[in-house]
């Protein structure tokens, strides 16, 4: 009985496949569409190169990498997936200005976190106020926008008839 010391084989199409899906996986966990564009892109090359074995070797799946991953951008970029066709998104920092929200952690003169309405798709900020501390959960409005780094908040003041 003899033992073989070659290692087993693993293709390029299976490795190209178990990435594409950790990068989809940690866009599930953490979006922001920053990883499924190319996980998208590897395993399909991953999945065309194990269903037909001419296509497992490394320039044919270079092509199919490439090909997959300009598909995939176009159509991520054309369906707007996560932007919902623009509906919240912001421009540039002056489109923050008068904005509404919430505060997510006190605010104060120094700083602290707001949660903006129609804020985008990552709608949390750093913000100071005008003077006063602003407790959690208080609605506030910007009053500028402070190049979209460091807003400037005050509360929103309910009038009653």
């Amino acid at each position: 009985m003899s033992i073989s010391s070659n290692p087993p084989q693993v293709s390029l199409a299976l490795i190209l496949l178990l990435a594409g899906i950790i990068l989809t996986t940690a866009e599930a966990i953490v979006p922001g569409a920053h990883f499924i564009v190319l996980g998208v892109a590897l395993i399909s090359a991953g999945l065309l190169g194990m269903a037909f074995s001419p296509l497992n070797n490394p320039i044919a799946l270079s092509v199919l990498l490439i090909i997959f991953g300009g598909i995939a951008l176009y159509l991520f970029r054309t369906l707007d997936i996560y932007g919902g066709k623009g509906l919240f998104r912001t421009s540039d920092a002056d489109s923050l200005r008068d904005k509404t929200g919430y505060v997510a952690e006190q605010v104060t003169s120094k700083g602290g976190k707001v949660n903006l309405y129609d804020g985008g798709f990552d709608s949390l900020y750093s913000a100071r106020s005008t003077g006063e501390t602003i407790p959690t959960g208080t609605e506030i409005k910007v009053v500028n926008p402070g190049g979209g780094n460091m807003l400037v908040v005050e509360p929103v003041t309910s009038k009653k008839s």
